[in-house]
Order: structure tokens, then sequence, then C-alpha cells
């Protein structure tokens, strides 16, 4: 069988290190090839090389060759390829436009590459510009954009990154139809019941190099099964430090404003962890983003130790900024990219906490090498690290604020369960040590019964199910909890 494309001997260095070296493989028609390994093994930048995209400032060595056509990337952070300042239909219909044909059939081909990704309101999302829409819901406009490239080999960087258990169902389902139509998939994933489900060849990197490959049964069978959820116990809840009552917000589009969240009232207290989960488009992060003053356009009131906080960052007192901070789902976008990841972190203290430059060096250190990032690692430019290394770095950043409530959004996403089990334990240490108080957004049910206390979930914008996370992991009310815990 002719490959679609192929890898031979791709080594790519930076700097004085090789993050990939001496990978081959081939890619085919009508299958899915998944690259497998922890964060920074090099799956992202061996994916890249088949876009004939690299780091900046890398020496290549190597062939990668691909077929005619294009070759469609689904990166793990979408808003990356999504430009802000345009509305999704606008540019959705420039795509479509290249193939030709009328204006019917162009809104044609928009609305059933739309659907094919499991939008559910298609025509609703064209109105909207990207920041609009959950990190879910970018994923999915991104894969209906490689869709109408009309793309022979299809990059899926993480596609399950950020997705509930139903959407990752509705993802899976659409990459094998995208296989079954003679489309080359291939796989970067730490989702390893998603790679044994789709794929038909793995290969396990670690530290840039090919370590195994073979069938998913082969290469995954050694893997067990992750087994119950873990669920921690309840324990008595200490004096309330967040709240938020009868909050509702609306996203302006073309058509007028869209309401995402209706008279949303919950609490967090000091050491307590609250999940929010739900499905993509559910209101999560932008519930989050009311928390934090990142959106200022809601009604309702947000209570700090009792004290109203106001709706913009830009309105807060330094103490105000550094007492709430916000982890986002994106980390690449929150990176100046042209000064190094421990400068940046460093500077959280010395700009929310008049830390002197030195000593916030220093525990902008330690704190990344209590995350899992070495020291050569934190002296590099955002660049130089993979997307958990990324995630990583911008928990650490928050942390230099010492908060007093932290809102994380989807920071598990796209790790490996190694880092995860680090960055759930890192969080769950603080809170005991400094009460902090968590917000944790997550489609991940194994990662809120491991940390939250309670949870709390959402669907158009409401809070449906609210309570402790063993009664709600174990005994769930409502429909959509028992959907997501089963899908899960």
């Amino acid at each position: 069988m002719i490959p679609v494309a192929h890898v031979r001997d791709l080594r790519v260095e930076i700097g004085a290190r090789a993050v990939v070296d001496g990978v081959s493989f081939e890619v085919h028609a009508g299958k899915v090839t998944a690259l497998i390994g922890p964060s920074g093994s090099g799956k992202t930048t061996t994916g890249l090389a088949l876009l004939g995209e690299y780091p900046r400032g890398a020496k290549v060595a190597g062939t990668v060759r691909t077929a005619e056509g294009a070759v469609g990337y689904v990166p793990q952070h979408p808003a990356a390829v999504l430009n802000p300042a345009r509305r999704l239909g606008t540019l959705l219909r420039d795509i479509a436009a290249r193939q030709g044909g009328g204006r019917p059939e162009i809104r044609g081909r928009i609305e059933q590459a739309l659907r094919l990704a499991r939008i559910p309101d298609p025509r609703a999302v064209l109105h909207r510009f990207p920041h609009q829409l959950s990190g879910g819901q970018q994923q999915r406009v991104v894969l209906a954009q490689a869709l109408l490239l009309g793309a022979r080999v299809i990059v899926a960087d993480e596609p399950t990154t950020g997705q509930d258990a139903l959407t990752k169902q509705g993802v899976v389902a659409q990459l094998a139809a995208v296989a079954r139509q003679g489309l080359a998939v291939v796989l970067l994933s730490h989702d390893l019941d998603v790679v044994r489900e789709l794929a038909d060849e793995v290969i396990v990197m670690r530290e840039g190099r090919v370590v195994d490959r073979g069938t998913a049964s082969s290469v995954l069978s050694p893997l067990v099964k992750a087994g119950p959820r873990a669920v921690r116990a309840a324990r008595p809840r200490g004096p309330v430090r967040l709240t938020a009552q009868g909050v509702s917000a609306k996203h302006r589009t073309a058509r007028g404003a869209v309401r995402v969240l209706s008279d949303i009232g919950l609490s967090v207290a000091a050491g307590e962890c609250l999940a929010l989960v739900g499905r993509s488009g559910s209101g999560k992060t932008t519930l989050g983003r009311c928390l934090a003053g990142l959106h200022a356009a809601y009604e309702g009131t947000v209570l700090l130790d009792g004290a109203p906080l106001a709706r913009s960052l830009r309105s807060r007192s330094r103490t105000e900024l550094a007492a709430v901070q916000y982890v986002f789902q994106d980390a690449k976008a929150a990176f100046d990219e042209h000064r190094s990841v421990l400068d940046q972190v460093a500077r959280s203290a010395v700009r929310l906490r008049g830390t002197d430059p030195g000593e916030a060096r220093r525990a902008a250190a330690r704190t990344l090498e209590e995350l899992g990032l070495s020291a050569s690692l934190a002296e590099r430019r955002p660049g130089g690290l993979s997307g958990g290394e990324l995630q990583r770095a911008a928990l650490a950043r928050a942390l230099l604020a010492q908060p007093r409530v932290l809102v994380c959004d989807e920071i598990t996403s796209g790790l490996d369960p190694a880092t995860k089990h680090t960055v759930l334990g890192v969080l769950d240490r603080l809170r005991e040590r400094t009460n902090l108080g968590l917000v944790l957004i997550t489609h991940d049910l194994t990662a809120a019964g491991a940390l939250a206390d309670r949870i709390a979930v959402l669907d158009a914008g409401r809070v449906v199910e609210e309570g402790p996370a063993p009664r709600l992991i174990g005994a769930p009310r409502h429909p959509l909890t028992k959907a997501l815990l089963q899908g899960g």
C-alpha cells in the first residue's frame, strides 16, 4: 500500500537538544496512526512536521513527504488558529469559497462540516467570535475548518482535550468517519481510551525517540484500564471565600445578545475545591471568567470574603487581582513568546505582591520544579515547551501571586496520566496548606472526583445539580449527570 505521507529519520534540534531524534513512520489513507507519550516527548513537533512547520530556530534533518492535497491540523489549543477579530461564518465562508460554487452551495458545505464536527446549532455558531465559544466548541470548529479544506491527511493534536464525555464520543465517531472516507488521520493523544478505540497503529515516543510501535491491542494491552473513580471523602466545610449571587451573562453576536448564564448561585469555601462540569458550551468557562473579572458583562454579584468584587479586572485593586487568579485552558496564548518562561512566572510575584525580583525568580524556579519543570526548561521561551509543559508553567505563574481563590480552566487536559497526577497532587497539598479556594472547570470526572469536595453540573447556562462529590458521583440525580458519568 502506497502511503499518503511518510517520515524518515526525522531529527529536530532546538539549541543543543534534540526534541525529535530519528523518528520514522508511514501514514496510509483510511487509517488512524496514533503518536502517544508523556508531555514533551516530541509528539506535536513530529505531527507539525507533516505540515512543514517547525519551532523557530530549529535545525531539521531527515525527510518528510506528503501526497498532493492539503494537510489539515486540529491543534490542542484551537484559539491559536482562529482569528479573534473575525466571526466564524466569515472565516469558514472564505475557506469554502476556494472550492468554488454559489452561495447556497457554499453555505450547505459549511453547515454540513459543522454538523459532522458535532456542533448542534451550526447557524448560531456562524454569528459568533471565537472567544464566545467554549474551548471544546472552538476545537470542533477547527475540525470543520480542516474538513472544508479537503485535506487528505488530518493531524489531530489532542482532539478530545477539554471535551465532556458525550462530546468526546462524538469526536471519536467523527474521526472514525473521516478515516472511513479515505482520509489519513494522525492522532496525537494522551487519552489511551480514545487511542484504543481509534488507532490502527500506535507509535510510542519518549524524549524524542520511538520506543515502541504496533497495533493498539499489542501496545496498549499492558496498560490496565482505569478502575472505579476515586472520590474524595466528605469533610467539614470552612468559611465561605468566594460567592456568586444571581450571576447572569450574555455574549453579543451579529444577531444580538445570547444568554449564556442564567441566575447562577454558588460558593467555594477556604480550602475547598468546587468542580464545575458539564457539556462543552454549557457556560462553565464564562462563569469562571465572571468570577475572575475577565468577563465584565454580567448581572449579579461576586463576593470575596463577603466584600463585592468589581466586575472588571481593570477596576480591581492589586490585592484583589492577586486574590483571584485564573489559569487559562489555552496556556500558549497566555505567554509572551519573546521572554523566558521563568521571567514571566516570576513577574507575577513582582507585579502583584511587590516581591524582590531575585527572590521572585527563586520562588518561580521552586514552584516550576515542584510541577516537574526543570531549570533548563524554565529558561526557555514558550515555543521551546510542549503544550502540557506550558500548562504547568501557567499554573506556577498563578500560584506565585499567592491567591486566595484559584480558577483552573481544564488544566489537566492534554496532560499524560503521570503529569496529571503530579498537578492534582500539588493543588491538593496547596489548598490543605494555605486554605486556597479552588474552582476546577473540567470535563475530567476522574479529576473532579479525586480533588473536588463539591461538584456543580451546568447545562445551558444553569446549575442543574450540585452537591458533595461522593453523593453526586455515587448517586447522581439529574439525567445529564448520569449521562456524563456513563460516558466517562
